[in-house]
């Protein structure tokens, strides 16, 4: 082990984004990448800090989503689902749903200037 563990590349290797939807609003991401991670291509500031395991365990990382093409709506765990393009996450547990609060929040009203 040594030093050349530290050189292993965060995402998987890819050429493009592909577009996923997250409650309502649409994102680009790196395509052949784990759900979860493709978050954390989102939020790289928080995303690495939350309670998630990576490996199935926790639960934390649960949403629930639509795949493309399809009406039927079923649970799956963002460690373990790989994202692909067109894919739907309609809701997820609270966890995910605080780590990616800034990038899900509408956005704000512009301060209404009022005429003198």
């Amino acid at each position: 082990m040594g030093a050349d563990r530290y050189n292993v590349p965060l995402y998987r290797p890819f050429e493009k984004l592909i577009s996923i939807t997250v409650r309502g609003k649409q994102f680009e991401v790196p395509e052949n990448q784990i759900l979860l991670r493709a978050f954390q291509y989102l939020c790289p500031e928080t995303i690495p800090f939350g309670r998630y395991c990576w490996n199935e365990e926790c639960q934390y990382c649960r949403v629930i989503i639509r795949k493309p093409g399809s009406d039927k709506i079923s649970q799956a765990l963002s460690c373990k689902l790989m994202a692909e393009e067109g894919l739907e996450v309609v809701e997820m547990a609270p966890e995910l749903q605080w780590n990616l609060s800034q990038l899900l929040q509408p956005p704000s009203a512009e301060p209404e200037v009022q005429a003198e």
